[in-house]
């Protein structure tokens, strides 16, 4: 016997698509996937709708070449635009910038590298291509055919159903087209019997975090798009505490992708961007042109210590301690990591004192700076340091 969740059984008041979908879900997690934060790469932060499939296959080699894929980059993910036509029994087809799109799975998977797509709940997605809405089941066997490891799977252009119910006069239902939407795909990736991924991007709308694993969610966008700027990112980082609840292997808030390596920020504000990312532990999907990375980005993204952060097992999501920007995040064997964040607009930089006792530690405990990487020795109390500008100290503690 299938044994519900409570959330499935609250979900079935709603709407019995949820019901029937939360059962699939339920049959489904002896084999859970995104046990920790996925890693890799996106297309659209850079290529946005310019992506080709000789741009995916440079993405799969410098993942390769620059050492990302061992440092834990998987996801190689085609983001919008790629669709093109339906043929006349209504599958979907590629456009020309991806002449065959198996083939391009195919490479990523030589590579051991998994490849990820794009598609909408929609008749369009937000590009205004091809959506799936009223061929999920067909979508879905396309995607296993050709390869396929990960579904970002984007609101856009189902707000014009849910318009037809004006969410102020009836919030109920327009939030249950939307979940069913969600729940219906999710039930037809199941049903292709291939393990993928399936990333839920809606914005946050109608607290995606609090249903997202109900319609089968490993990852919900829990924001508006990031931008790369310094006030777009901190805006959008620093936001999700309170969301610690609904992080779990498996389930993750995320914030949207890592602007690392755009050149909208400095290397201390990407680097910001990457500590509080681990912190969260969000998802760790690059969003920068790999061919051309210069060293700097490359020792950002690929800081195994940092990454360790975002990847540890325990999957406890990262929380704001006092009132300055000082997180701590358990880790697996009791120790924790803290993040001191300079967050002021000063250009002097302020320092920032952390008590151990603030983080739950009553003695001495062992440091390590993970930017820095270097052994900081056994801390006493507290540890006052100053951040740069932007920026950020990271520290693992142990006793």
């Amino acid at each position: 016997m299938i044994r519900l969740h409570l959330s499935c059984l609250h979900a079935a008041v709603l709407s019995a698509t949820l019901a029937i979908q939360c059962v699939a879900f339920a049959g489904a997690q002896s084999t859970q996937m995104a046990e920790t934060p996925p890693m890799g790469w996106n297309s659209w932060n850079h290529f946005a709708g310019r992506v080709t499939d000789a741009d995916v296959r440079a993405a799969a080699d410098a993942m390769v070449a620059s050492g990302m894929r061992d440092a834990g980059y998987v996801y190689v993910n085609v983001d919008d635009t790629w669709q093109g036509q339906r043929d006349s029994k209504g599958y979907i087809h590629p456009n020309s910038r991806f002449p065959d799109m198996k083939a391009l799975a195919d490479y990523v998977h030589s590579k051991s590298l998994k490849f990820g797509i794009y598609s909408s709940p929609g008749p369009k997605t937000c590009a205004g291509f091809e959506g799936s809405y009223g061929h999920e089941e067909q979508d879905a066997q396309t995607y296993a055919d050709w390869g396929v490891d990960f579904l970002k799977y984007d609101l856009c252009g189902l707000r014009e159903i849910m318009h037809l119910y004006d969410p102020r006069q009836d919030p109920v239902r327009a939030s249950t087209i939307m979940r069913d939407a969600y729940a219906k795909m999710h039930g037809a990736l199941v049903k292709t019997g291939r393990p993928i991924v399936y990333s839920i991007c809606q914005y946050g709308v109608d607290n995606v975090w609090e249903w997202g694993a109900q319609v089968g969610g490993n990852l919900w966008r829990t924001t508006d798009d990031i931008s790369d700027s310094f006030r777009s990112m901190a805006l959008i980082g620093f936001s999700q505490t309170g969301l610690e609840h609904y992080a779990k292997p498996g389930h993750w808030n995320d914030p949207d992708m890592l602007e690392i390596g755009n050149g909208g920020m400095n290397a201390d504000e990407y680097r910001t961007q990457m500590s509080l990312w681990a912190m969260l532990p969000a998802p760790l999907l690059a969003g920068n042109d790999l061919s051309t990375m210069d060293d700097a980005t490359k020792s950002i993204l690929m800081n195994r210590e940092v990454i360790a952060i975002d990847q540890d097992r325990l999957g406890i999501q990262g929380s704001r301690v006092g009132p300055l920007q000082l997180w701590v995040k358990p880790l697996s064997g009791g120790a924790k990591a803290v993040a001191l964040f300079n967050f002021v607009t000063d250009d002097v930089p302020q320092p920032i004192l952390l008590r151990l006792k603030d983080v739950g530690f009553q003695g001495p405990v062992h440091a390590r700076d993970l930017w820095a990487h270097k052994d900081l020795g056994l801390l006493h109390d507290s540890y006052s340091v100053t951040p740069p500008k932007g920026g950020v100290v990271m520290l693992r503690l142990w006793e």
